[in-house]
C-alpha cells in the first residue's frame, strides 16, 4: 500500500512537473514571464488603447470608474473654486441684486452634482451657468469637451473588449489528445478540430510549431527551438469551409522531426506541438487565432478518432461532440522508419519479373582428366 502511495505521489509530481513545463495552455495561454526588462514601464502609457484593452476587466472596471468619478469631482471643485471667488456662496450673504456665476450652488455638494449634469448632460434645469463672469462659460466649454472624450475612450474601450475575437476563439476546440495511426497508407499525426458556431471563419489557416531543446553542433542550447509543422486537410490547408468538425494532419516522413520516435520511446521525448489556427470573424471582420499544446503525454500511438458525423434519416447532417475527443485503437507500426523500410522491401520485390519458359536443369560435373 505504501508502494502504491508512493508511486502515485511521484507520478503526480511527474505530471505537475510537466505541466509547469508547457508553454502554451490548452485554452491557449501563453505561461512566460519577462525579467530584468530595461525599458521603463511608462512605454506602455505611450500605447495606453493596447494597454486598457489587454487590462483583465477588473482593472478596466476600476479605472471606468474612477476616470468618472476623478472627473466629476476635479471639476466639481474647479466649480466651487469659481463660485467662492466670485462670492456666490451663502457665506458670503450675496445682496438680492447679486447675479452668481452658476445659479444655486450652496457649497461643494451641489457643486459636484452640477459637473455632474454638465459632463453627462443630463440638464436638470435647476442649476445653471449665466453670462455674468466669462470664467464659469470658459469652464463649462471645456468640460464639455473633455466629457465627450472621456465618454468616447471609455466607452470605446469597453466595446472593444467584449468585440475583441479573443472571444470567438473560445467558440473553436481543439481534441483533448492528439494521435498517431495510418492514413492513406503513410503515418500521421492527426488533430480534431471543431467550430461550436454555425458562422464561418473566412480565409482559415492551420499550421504548428514543434518546440523542444537542441543543442547546435557548436554545443550552444537552444530552449524552445522551434520546427515547423504542416497540417494538411483532405481539402487543402488553406480556406477551410469550417462548418463541421475537421481532422488535420501532419504526414511523418523523413523530414518530419516526428520521424525517428517510436511508440515506445515517444514518453520519454521532451517536447511541445503548438498548433494554431488562423481566421477572420465572419460577422466582424476581425481576424482572429486559436491555439493549443500537446506534450507527449497527450500523443496516443495507435490511435484514431472515432466518426463523429452521421446523416439522419430526415436528410440532415448531424455532429455528436461526445465522440470529438474519444479515440478507439487500430493496428500501427510501431514507428516511421519501420513503416518506411517495408514499403521500400516490397518495391524491390515488385522490380523482380518471372520468365515461364525458363526451365532448371540440373548437371552433373564428370571430371574428364585421367592421371
Amino acid at each position: 500500500m505504501f508502494n502504491y502511495l508512493r508511486q502515485r505521489f511521484t507520478s503526480h509530481l511527474r505530471e505537475r512537473g510537466r505541466r509547469r513545463a508547457r508553454l502554451v495552455s490548452k485554452d491557449g495561454r501563453c505561461n512566460i514571464e519577462f525579467g530584468n526588462v530595461e525599458q521603463s514601464r511608462f512605454v506602455f502609457l505611450i500605447d495606453i488603447w493596447t494597454t486598457i484593452l489587454d487590462l483583465r476587466w477588473r482593472y478596466k472596471m476600476t479605472i471606468f470608474i474612477s476616470a468618472f468619478l476623478g472627473s466629476w469631482f476635479l471639476f466639481g471643485l474647479l466649480w466651487y473654486v469659481v463660485a467662492y471667488i466670485h462670492k456666490d456662496l451663502p457665506e458670503f450673504n450675496p445682496s438680492i441684486n447679486h447675479t452668481p456665476c452658476v445659479e444655486n450652488i450652496n457649497g461643494l455638494t451641489s457643486a459636484f452634482l452640477f459637473s455632474l449634469e454638465t459632463q453627462v448632460t443630463i440638464g436638470y434645469g435647476f442649476r445653471c451657468v449665466t453670462e455674468q463672469c466669462a470664467t464659469a462659460i470658459f469652464l463649462l466649454i471645456f468640460q464639455s469637451i473633455l466629457g465627450v472624450i472621456i465618454n468616447s475612450f471609455m466607452c470605446g474601450a469597453i466595446l472593444a473588449k467584449i468585440s475583441r475575437s479573443k472571444n470567438r476563439a473560445k467558440t473553436i476546440t481543439f481534441s483533448k489528445n492528439a494521435v498517431i495511426s495510418k492514413r492513406g497508407g503513410k503515418l500521421c499525426l492527426l488533430i480534431r478540430v471543431a467550430n461550436l458556431r454555425k458562422s464561418l471563419l473566412i480565409g482559415s489557416h492551420i499550421y504548428g510549431k514543434l518546440l523542444k531543446t537542441t543543442i547546435t553542433p557548436e554545443g550552444e542550447t537552444i530552449i524552445l527551438d522551434q520546427v515547423n509543422i504542416e497540417f494538411v486537410v483532405d481539402a487543402g490547408n488553406e480556406n477551410l469551409f469550417f462548418i463541421s468538425p475537421l481532422t488535420i494532419y501532419h504526414i511523418i516522413d523523413k523530414n518530419s522531426p516526428f520521424f525517428h520516435m517510436a511508440a515506445e520511446t515517444i514518453l520519454q521525448q521532451d517536447f511541445e506541438l503548438v498548433v494554431f489556427l488562423d481566421g477572420t470573424v465572419e460577422a466582424t471582420s476581425a481576424t482572429c487565432q486559436v491555439r493549443t499544446s500537446y506534450i507527449p503525454e497527450e500523443v496516443l500511438w495507435g490511435y484514431r478518432f472515432a466518426p463523429i458525423v452521421s446523416k439522419t434519416k430526415e436528410g440532415k447532417y448531424r455532429v455528436d461532440f461526445q465522440n470529438f475527443s474519444k479515440t478507439v485503437a487500430v493496428e500501427t507500426p510501431h514507428c516511421a522508419f519501420c513503416l518506411y523500410n517495408e514499403k521500400e522491401a516490397k518495391a524491390k520485390e515488385k522490380k523482380g519479373y518471372d520468365n515461364p519458359g525458363f526451365v532448371l536443369s540440373e548437371v552433373n560435373e564428370t571430371s574428364d582428366t585421367q592421371m
